[in-house]
């Protein structure tokens, strides 16, 4: 185990209370938590306020309020939780990487959605039936795209992978950041609970591995954001169980666990399959560097 993985470790002159109410795990997940739901009030009633949700605000602008509300809260909530309470540099979102790793993240995420389409094809379930040159992708890119990208990213990466690893370790940061990753799915439009245990798997596991050997943020968003981007706004399938307008327009046929059915290729095979081999490339590379974090009580 190297330690430079740990980005936080308690300080050992302090107090008691200090250790299990302010820079414990749980606790710093609880603070977090907190200061993100009251974030999130504040953004939803500035938004209103200043008409970028109504129903006459232009599609642009609506986007770009559901980008605020997305991302800012949590965004913020984050840094407040690393300068106030860490009191360390944020190195997993240092300026320098943004750029870099953001573009190497979209770079990764349109090539693995595109290999998910394109077995798709192969197996005769994705066909294009046409093309929509006029699609909004401004609104879909903001929303679809960044927003969640950002916001789910420093949710269920930055704070509750990273948090739970300091703490439990490797293993059980990877199972409890993906089962809640596939849980905040459970909701969507046509979800089940295949489709949320898929995401678990292949997105879940995924992305947990990918911070886990670059302690990069800016990589797990940009490659977020494009598979949601590719997905709905350039292939045309919903993303999440969210109906999607795409340049391409397509269809799916077969049975639901080869197309993903109503909920999106996410819920395919296809995606599973391929995500879990590069989860498991992934593995391998941590294990052969010793990265793999041992819970805090191996580590004393």
């Amino acid at each position: 185990m190297h330690d430079q993985t740990i980005a936080f470790t308690t300080p050992p002159a302090a107090p008691r209370w200090k250790r299990w109410l302010l820079f414990s795990p749980l606790a710093r997940i609880v603070i977090f938590m907190l200061m993100f739901l009251a974030l999130s009030f504040a953004t939803g009633k500035l938004m209103h306020a200043l008409g970028w949700l109504g129903k006459d605000a232009p599609a642009t602008i609506h986007g770009l309020a559901q980008l605020l509300m997305r991302a800012l809260p949590a965004l913020l909530a984050y840094l407040l939780l690393v300068r106030l309470v860490e009191r360390r540099a944020v190195t997993e979102l240092a300026p320098r990487r943004l750029l870099p790793d953001g573009a190497l993240g979209t770079l990764a995420g349109l090539l693995l959605f595109s290999a998910v389409v394109g077995a798709l094809y192969l197996l005769g379930s994705y066909h294009v039936t046409g093309t929509n040159p006029d699609v909004p992708w401004v609104p879909a890119l903001l929303m679809v795209g960044l927003g969640a990208g950002i916001g789910e990213e420093i949710i269920c990466r930055g704070v509750l992978f990273r948090i739970v690893e300091e703490g439990l370790g490797s293993w059980w940061a990877l199972a409890i950041s993906a089962l809640f990753f596939g849980a905040a799915h459970i909701g969507n439009p046509g979800a089940t609970l295949w489709s949320s245990a898929a995401i678990a798997i292949e997105a879940g596991l995924l992305f947990g591995m990918i911070y886990h050997l670059t302690r990069s943020l800016p990589l797990c968003m940009g490659l977020h954001a494009a598979w949601n981007f590719a997905q709905g706004t350039i292939y045309g399938i919903p993303v999440s169980g969210t109906p999607a307008n795409g340049w391409l327009v397509s269809t799916r046929s077969g049975p639901d666990w080869l197309s993903g059915g109503v909920f999106g290729a996410e819920a395919s095979v296809v995606a599973l399959a391929l995500c879990s081999l590069c989860t498991i490339g992934l593995l391998l590379v941590a294990r052969r560097r010793g990265s793999i974090v041992r819970p805090a009580w191996r580590r004393r």
